[in-house]
């Protein structure tokens, strides 16, 4: 093992160095469990958790190698496929593509783990359709900080499935899942764009998404007055064989390899309310209403990942991603976060909007309503101010806030935020009774008794 100062992808809550063990195997989690770790021991994906869920100051963090990365099995017949907890959604969709098949449920980056997916209970542009990932899940593999290597059934250990379905890591170490997958025709999708000139024709237009399996909307966060809320709102589906042509129709699954673009260190402040408001005015204005384009894959699901490191446009200071949730009803909560970003002093760069479905599990991050998520440049007291204000915002609704990208949030607000904390601190007890599962955030927050 060895000492690694650790950051999120955010990069605003960088760890003392960590002890980083690269198990292999079962048994290898097991005899890492069972040593002396007086500062406890979380699992660490790709690194792509914006803020501290992945790193444990002056601990032991695990990276999965060997066959906990690579293995994949896809059952063609069924749409299952039986993946390693350390294998990425880019390796599931090269596995599972060719034979037809693609993930239910993607966040909107490849680089992500199938661990940290269910960790994080990650949804996508369809949980108004068809939920989070965890509802994808058959069941997994877990080694519990107790060293047992037990069997996960969604109905036959619903406890332990649904403390660590969204438990952020805190109840052992997940090795390998099942995870269901929908059957698609090629590797293409089809898109309707439009724009909304203010949040109130964006909600309005929302309103069909049930008619579309993929739902978003960029938001432009710096518009006020009249144009407050402005939107681009992008729906699709997954494109049929009829629709191709030409070479793509002759090869349906296979998409062209995304031209990728390595970001260097940016200057701390390049990313402000000048620069912003120019990029969001020629964006919206570059955004023409369109039905049925045909765009890959990639170019869908995963714009961002064309940019190796797009992080580094924020500079050494770093960003925080601010993603909450209100119920339906609650529209007014939306304008008013808003409105507060828009006139605080500081740039979201990116704003993004959808709506949700039904909630699951205990201390997943989804429930039905509105999401918006907004990345905001660090840098100066203004930021805070902001972000506590939305907090109070939001907690008032009956809302939450993700926190799988949180790096700050006020303990005393955990509570209103998720009613079903205490049930989840409880389950996750019976699995950790020697609070061996730990990381940043859950000392921060208090997760974990």
């Amino acid at each position: 093992m060895s000492g690694t100062l650790l950051t999120g992808w955010g990069r605003t809550a960088p760890t003392r160095p960590a002890l980083v063990a690269r198990p292999r195997s079962a048994a290898e989690i097991r005899d890492l469990l069972s040593q002396p770790l007086p500062r406890g021991l979380i699992t660490r994906g790709l690194g792509r958790a914006y803020g501290d869920a992945a790193q444990c100051a002056g601990g032991v963090v695990a990276k999965l190698a060997g066959d906990l990365r690579r293995n994949v099995v896809v059952d063609r017949d069924r749409g299952v496929a039986h993946v390693a907890a350390g294998m990425s959604y880019e390796r599931l969709i090269e596995a599972a593509l060719p034979l037809g098949w693609f993930p239910v449920v993607t966040p909107g980056t490849k680089h992500v783990t199938m661990g940290g997916a269910l960790a994080c209970d990650v949804h996508g542009k369809n949980h108004h359709r068809d939920g989070a990932f965890a509802a994808h899940v058959e069941g997994f593999r877990l080694v519990t900080p107790t060293g047992e290597l037990l069997d996960v059934d969604k109905e036959a250990s619903s406890d332990a499935f649904w403390a660590t379905a969204g438990g952020l890591g805190l109840t052992g170490v997940v090795v390998d899942l099942s995870v269901r997958l929908t059957r698609v025709e090629t590797g293409w999708m089809s898109v309707d764009t439009e724009r909304a000139r203010d949040l109130d024709d964006a909600f309005q237009r929302f309103a069909g998404d049930d008619d579309y399996r993929y739902s978003v909307a960029w938001i432009d966060c710096l518009a006020t007055g009249s144009r407050l809320g402005r939107a681009v709102l992008f729906r699709g589906e997954h494109a049929g064989l009829e629709q191709l042509r030409g070479r793509d129709r002759k090869a349906p699954l296979a998409t062209p390899a995304a031209r990728r673009v390595t970001v260097p260190w940016a200057p701390s402040g390049l990313v402000n309310r000048l620069t912003v408001g120019a990029f969001n005015e020629a964006y919206f204005r570059r955004a023409r209403a369109s039905s049925g384009r045909i765009v890959s894959l990639d170019a869908f699901f995963y714009p961002l990942d064309r940019i190796t490191s797009w992080n580094r446009l924020y500079g050494a200071d770093g960003f925080v991603q601010y993603q909450f949730v209100v119920p339906f009803g609650e529209e007014e909560t939306v304008r008013v976060a808003l409105e507060t970003v828009a006139s605080s002093g500081c740039a979201s760069f990116l704003g993004v909007l959808k709506r949700f479905g039904p909630e699951q599990g205990l201390i997943s991050f989804p429930m039905p309503g509105w999401t918006l998520a907004l990345d905001i440049p660090v840098g100066g007291d203004g930021l805070v101010r902001l972000l506590d204000r939305l907090d109070e915002v939001v907690a008032a609704a009956g809302g939450r806030v993700y926190l799988a990208k949180d790096s700050r949030l006020r303990p005393d607000l955990l509570g209103a935020m998720y009613p079903q904390f205490d049930r989840w601190r409880l389950l996750q007890a019976r699995l950790d009774p020697a609070h061996v599962m730990r990381s940043d955030l859950s000392r921060r927050l208090g997760l974990a008794a």
